[in-house]
């Protein structure tokens, strides 16, 4: 008898969890920005060469899925949203600037 195995037990390490979630075009950059500060979708576009409001709106959208981004709605005029890494994202950095260092 077979069962099948959870993508956690798949996993032998988090740079491989990370990875997972990270898939995507644009979702590496948009999180190395977010380490750094929050952001914005006005400032993504300009930033992040090459990419479209559909593109980054999905990949945001995929980030805060998977616990990586929050959303934040801030009220004050101009009304405007922020992007923050959660703290699972921020448990995550480490990881990823190990990735970033290897050649």
């Amino acid at each position: 008898m077979t069962t099948k195995k959870t993508a956690e037990e798949n996993e032998t390490c988090p740079a491989q969890a990370l990875l997972k979630m990270l898939s995507g075009k644009w979702k590496p950059e948009i999180f190395r920005l977010a380490a750094n500060n929050p952001l914005r979708f006005s400032s993504l576009l300009r930033e992040i060469n090459g990419s479209n409001k559909q593109s980054l709106a999905v990949a945001l959208k995929e980030l805060e899925e998977v616990g990586l981004l929050e959303k934040k709605v801030i009220k004050e005029k101009p009304l405007h949203i922020e992007y923050n890494l959660t703290e699972t994202g921020r448990s995550l950095l480490p990881i990823f600037q190990q990735l970033e260092s290897v050649k």
